[in-house]
């Protein structure tokens, strides 16, 4: 095989006529396998069906531009803005059905406003392999991608509504989860890599939610002596209105020890246990010639677990995105490695501040601004992201 230049690279696809964004990442790895993040929204004001249209018409051409083909897709995230009415339009077309038999991918909806005129948003992760097609399978909601010795789990839209409480809710999506870990010989100690949880109508689920997590992950090994997961606990709505919570997932199974790392800056921020929260700051993931690093959504907060520039939402950013710097360095990582954004603010009004302040830092690198509260209510904005940095380490496995 020829030797490949790893790089990490972004652009945007020129969308024509057609009224809509496309920002793309491309991290060519040197095994030739390449990672792509691509971001769509539409840019007018619309129906949710004819923007979903369009949403649907960028794709493909940005797609074709790539030379990518819907096999490659291993996860697609619809951001709506009503999801409840808009269910039926998301079932109706094969790229945004999670149960479209014709390619296999995990397919995420969450109630989450993309802002502006916006009434939907799309982040697609998609993977290429000169070797092999990907072997995918789908079943119940989740995609398990099989690439050598290891199986990537990705899982969507987990919810439990036999009970009504946030935390029955919780305690029944993490048993129910835990199952399918178990089926795959997997655990949340050893295998879970990334979670998202949408809480609906935070400033009051959000205590339940966590107290019911905090339970569940001590009865499996999961405490402030071991470890937590790396995480976002946000505002959030499943289509089921009577889900007060629901959840997405990343595990690995296959995964060795030595290929996870936990991150952490504490002259910046506290560890999470402070304020009596249980996620991980961020988490890395080794492999051959590369390292996936997840930031978990990360606020204005200091090593004391205060929140810093109450009623501020651009010094809050600032100090935001100084965290986050201070975590990628803890990966021996810096934002010149990220893939991609999302950025949740509380007030729909700071929107264009946010997606404005976000493109001159980092420009074309994919990027999703949606309305969506964080867990305490004095934090206006938060943001998390994925990097990928070029690696060599020949004894581990290849991603």
């Amino acid at each position: 095989m020829v030797a490949i230049a790893q790089q990490m690279e972004s652009f945007s696809i020129d969308c024509g006529v057609l009224p809509a964004s496309v920002s793309i990442s491309r991290f060519r790895g040197q095994d030739g396998v390449d990672e792509y993040h691509v971001m769509v929204r539409p840019t007018d004001y619309g129906s949710f069906s004819a923007q979903l249209e369009w949403l649907s018409a960028a794709y493909q051409n940005a797609l074709d531009a790539l030379e990518l083909d819907a096999q490659s897709t291993v996860l697609r995230r619809f951001f709506c803005s009503d999801l409840s009415n808009q269910t039926a339009a998301l079932e109706a077309r094969p790229f945004s059905n999670p149960s479209d038999p014709d390619t296999p991918c995990a397919v995420s909806w969450t109630r989450q406003p993309p802002g502006g005129s916006a009434k939907v948003a799309l982040w697609a992760y998609h993977l290429t392999d000169p070797e092999s097609d990907l072997d995918k399978t789908l079943a119940a909601s989740a995609v398990t991608l099989r690439r050598g010795a290891l199986a990537h789990h990705w899982t969507t839209g987990r919810t439990s509504t036999n009970q009504d409480l946030p935390y029955d809710q919780t305690r029944g999506i993490l048993e129910s989860y835990d199952a399918i870990l178990q089926a795959h010989s997997m655990s949340l100690a050893h295998n879970v890599v990334r979670t998202w949880f949408f809480v609906q109508n935070i400033d009051s689920n959000y205590s339940g939610f966590v107290a019911a997590r905090r339970e569940f992950f001590a009865q499996h090994g999961l405490t402030p002596d071991t470890h937590f997961v790396a995480s976002t606990g946000v505002d959030g709505a499943h289509a089921d209105t009577a889900a007060k919570v629901a959840m997405d997932a990343y595990a690995i199974s296959g995964i060795r020890p030595e290929q996870i790392a936990f991150l952490a800056a504490p002259e910046h921020l506290s560890p999470t246990q402070l304020y009596g929260v249980t996620f991980e700051r961020g988490t890395s993931v080794a492999y051959r010639d590369r390292k996936h690093v997840f930031i978990s959504g990360t606020a204005s907060i200091d090593h004391q677990g205060r929140i810093l520039y109450p009623g501020n939402v651009s010094r809050q950013l600032d100090r935001t995105l100084e965290n986050i710097d201070a975590l990628l360095k803890s990966a021996g990582s810096d934002f010149k490695d990220m893939c991609m954004f999302i950025v949740y603010v509380r007030d729909a009004s700071d929107y264009e501040f946010a997606r404005q302040r976000m493109r001159e830092l980092f420009g074309d690198t994919p990027l999703q601004v949606v309305v969506a509260p964080v867990c305490r209510p004095g934090w206006l904005i938060e943001v998390e992201g994925i990097a990928i940095v070029p690696a060599s380490n020949p004894e581990l496995p290849a991603f």
